[in-house]
């Protein structure tokens, strides 16, 4: 007779692009075909192990208090007041790390989702969105922050009012909206990224970045493809970090030229973003950007062009214990 079969879950979660230029911490949207996989299995042992990590993170710590997946994880386990069984955890790593594209914040966000599924919980977005965001906190030196692990889990493209009391503002996107995106095959730690920033900006910089916002917002509201254009603009976060990105100022040149509507860091970079009107756009955007990486900087990059606001993460396997 076979052993008995132990009750597991696989939930799948979506890279994000954060910031979106001028929306420092408070602007995210999901992108289409790139994501972390994470698989849970439920264990007699109270706690979390994390048993493998394959792809793109070989290099990520199987210590589950100090990644991203394991802290969201056990924090949904003592939040739950789950005490006589524990989580192991495998994950894929389909996002790089230190890409730009919200990777802890994916690992932790599937991480939830699996073990939402397989202790059979079924606790809402916005409680489990607390515990990815504990997963999240430890990737930005404790800074809690949720422009990637929002619309990681809830999909679109979102606006994080604020994280205490939650509140979350789906925006919707004009048809056609797509993103170019390049990731030059370089690391940048969240946390030393942050630190670059400091604690303070001038006024004259935050009406700037302020105004931006409203115009980015009301310009996806209304379809003025225009207004999103004359808005995406960060005079905060993207004159700190561009200097981290090799051939950053000729990529973001070189998808203007093509047509883009404008072009900024990913998050804190090394991924840089350009949204397009119209696929076949986004796709001369991506080439001319990853062309510009390679010969102003002689660095290999990746490419994707993706729909703006695509699909949060989602249960994709789920067995019972038999």
């Amino acid at each position: 007779m076979s052993a008995p079969r132990a009750a597991t879950a696989t939930a799948v979660a979506p890279a994000t692009v954060s910031n979106v230029a001028c929306g420092f911490d408070v602007l995210g949207f999901a992108v289409a075909d790139v994501g972390d996989r994470v698989t849970a299995t439920v264990t007699s042992r109270p706690g979390v192990t994390i048993t493998r990590i394959d792809g793109a993170g070989s290099n990520v710590t199987l210590d589950a208090r100090a990644n991203t997946a394991g802290v969201a994880a056990a924090t949904l386990l003592e939040g739950s007041g789950i005490k006589d069984r524990g989580l192991e955890l495998v994950i894929e790593k389909g996002v790089a790390p230190g890409s730009g594209l919200g990777s802890s914040a994916a690992s932790a966000v599937a991480a939830a989702v699996a073990a939402n599924a397989v202790l059979g919980l079924d606790l809402p977005l916005p409680r489990l969105l607390t515990f990815a965001l504990e997963g999240e906190r430890i990737a930005s030196g404790g800074v809690l922050h949720g422009d990637n692990v929002t619309p990681c889990l809830y999909g679109g493209f979102v606006a994080v009012r604020s994280l205490d009391p939650l509140d979350i503002v789906t925006i919707p996107v004009p048809d056609g909206l797509c993103c170019a995106l390049v990731r030059p095959h370089i690391e940048i730690k969240t946390s030393e990224s942050r630190a670059l920033l400091g604690n303070a900006i001038s006024l004259s910089a935050a009406v700037v970045q302020w105004a931006n916002v409203a115009g980015l917002v009301a310009g996806l509201f209304s379809s003025d493809w225009g207004l999103i254009s004359r808005s995406l603009v960060d005079v905060v976060a993207e004159p700190v970090r561009g200097h981290q990105v090799p051939a950053f100022r000729e990529m973001k040149q070189a998808a203007l030229d093509a047509g883009a509507l404008g072009c900024s860091l990913s998050g804190s970079g090394p991924t840089v973003f350009a949204l397009c009107r119209g696929a076949e756009s986004a796709e001369r955007v991506a080439s001319a950007m990853q062309n510009a990486l390679s010969s102003v900087a002689g660095i290999a990059g990746d490419r994707y062009v993706s729909s703006v606001g695509g699909k949060g993460a989602r249960l994709v396997e789920s067995a019972s214990a038999s």
